[in-house]
């Protein structure tokens, strides 16, 4: 049986709530709503969703709070769009540190919504243009860090798990293919994103600085990615392919 894509609503407008549920199932998908933080958790807990659609004003914590929380847990790699009500870059800038993968502004229309939903889980499931479908590459392994390109999957040397959201995977994956070179944001995006994407080059240096704490990699020695002033980024470890 053909995956139906499940996505998550949280949303304590009752009206909003209601309304994208009902159009998203009506359009093929599976739907769940939760109206805060506590009841989002405790259904990701209980089942697995494919997208989360996180409203930022909410009383208690808000969507921006959560979004963070869910990228420092277990639930990281799901992805996130944020609804908003105001339509300022600086929200659409904070929303991406705090992790999310995409935002509306509200009000919305359905289809624009559904729009976005379908673009980001396909996004999240997307290999970099840069990379073969035929390729058997399993995992990758630099420094005291191996990654499971199948799972996508981070593990250190202990062999604690770290689950990637797919930007962080596309992004990582990308560095690991071309170690020592550099690459200029607007080839990581083109890498990483695609040419159709609505991403901004910021977007690369805050998903650099998501992987730079993932991998534990003080700012000051750059021990695996470097910062090349007025160029880029490079990967700057020696990188061993396992096919």
């Amino acid at each position: 049986m053909d995956h139906v894509n499940h996505i998550l609503v949280v949303d304590d407008d009752h009206d909003i709530r209601t309304d994208v549920v009902d159009y998203l199932r009506k359009n093929g998908l599976r739907a769940s709503a939760t109206v805060d933080g506590r009841g989002m958790f405790a259904q990701l807990d209980a089942t697995a969703f494919d997208l989360i659609v996180l409203d930022i004003m909410m009383p208690g914590d808000d969507g921006l709070m959560l979004c963070r929380t869910l990228r420092c847990g277990k639930h990281r790699a799901v992805p996130i769009l944020l609804l908003t009500a105001r339509d300022d870059e600086t929200d659409r800038i904070v929303g991406m540190e705090m992790g999310a993968d995409d935002y509306v502004v509200k009000p919305f229309s359905s289809r624009e919504l559904l729009a976005r939903i379908t673009a980001v889980i396909r996004r999240s499931r997307m290999l970099p243009p840069n990379l073969r479908s035929t390729e058997t590459v399993n995992a990758m392994s630099f420094g005291s860090w191996r990654l499971d390109a199948r799972a996508r999957q981070l593990i250190d040397q202990e062999g604690t798990i770290i689950a990637l959201s797919g930007a962080e995977f596309r992004l990582l994956r990308v560095f690991l293919d071309n170690p020592q070179r550099v690459l200029s944001r607007n080839q990581l995006l083109n890498l990483t994103q695609g040419r159709d994407t609505e991403f901004f080059d910021r977007s690369i240096d805050l998903l650099v600085s998501r992987l730079r704490t993932l991998l534990d990699d003080n700012a000051k020695e750059q021990a695996y990615i470097k910062t090349v002033r007025s160029k880029g980024y490079v990967f700057s470890m020696p990188v061993t392919v396992h096919a």
